[in-house]
């Protein structure tokens, strides 16, 4: 340590004798010597500085200890989060595959969409009116009233949307036609559809119904009378036997149901 004191004693007199000798030569050396002169002097004072630098690196063990403690608690604070967070992810996925499960639920079809597939496309349709329309089963009946079905009447508007309906029934008189006209009236289906007036024959026998289909030539015939529909079946492509029992299949394109609105998907 003394050896060090020494010697940096010895490089301030240097220094000092040389500032000494600078001063004095500069006013008579040239531009070079008193390049070299700084030169010099540069080297002495690095030297100097050098000497005064320390030893060694200083070792900081505790702020590296510092340091690997805050990455520890980086550390465990991330795990903390993996581990909360392992919940999080799990009840995404559950909440996503929730609203994937309801998007792809099979999408329950309006009326008019069966309508239009029971009917297999066909757009004009001739249908009768005692036991399928009507409440009445009998043409005595309507000599007393006409009562139109209420659970029938939305498929039937819907039908009326379509198809090209015509509406036909025998009768005993002409008080019955205008007690059938006005239940439909009353019930809305010339207004609220496309059936007219005109679209609802009578007839007085049940063969002039059957003529009456075989020249309308419709797609499908709805009907009560299972006479009625064999006699149809090799010039109608479609019917529909409405019963309040099920009679066996009396033709190939003959369908058999309890009523009307049961075809269609309605109870």
């Amino acid at each position: 340590m003394a050896d060090k004191d020494d010697f940096l004693q010895l490089i301030k007199r240097f220094g000092a004798f040389l500032t000494v000798k600078i001063s004095n030569l500069l006013h008579s050396l040239d531009s070079r010597s008193v390049g070299a002169i700084a030169g010099l002097a540069f080297a002495v004072v690095f030297t100097w500085r050098l000497w005064r630098s320390p030893s060694g690196p200083q070792r900081r063990f505790p702020k590296r200890q510092a340091a690997t403690s805050s990455s520890s608690g980086v550390r465990n604070h991330s795990s903390a989060n993996v581990a909360t967070s392992g919940v999080t992810p799990s009840s995404e996925d559950s909440n996503a595959q929730n609203v994937i499960d309801e998007f792809f639920q099979p999408v329950k079809p309006t009326l008019g969409q069966i309508v239009r597939q029971r009917l297999s496309e066909g757009r004009k349709v001739t249908c009768r009116l005692l036991g399928v329309i009507l409440e009445e089963t009998n043409p005595e009946e309507l000599q007393q009233q006409a009562t139109v079905r209420s659970s029938v009447l939305e498929v039937l508007l819907e039908i009326t949307k379509f198809c090209d309906l015509y509406l036909m029934e025998r009768v005993l008189d002409d008080e019955s036609e205008r007690k059938v006209l006005l239940a439909l009236e009353n019930a809305g289906v010339f207004t609220s559809g496309g059936l007219v007036k005109d679209k609802v024959l009578f007839c007085s026998t049940e063969i002039g119904r059957t003529s009456f289909v075989r020249q309308l030539e419709p797609d499908w015939h709805i009907d009560t009378n299972p006479e009625i529909t064999f006699q149809l079946a090799r010039f109608i492509k479609y019917q529909l036997h409405v019963s309040a029992t099920k009679p066996e299949r009396t033709a190939i394109n003959v369908f058999n149901s309890t009523s009307l609105e049961q075809f269609f998907g309605t109870v």
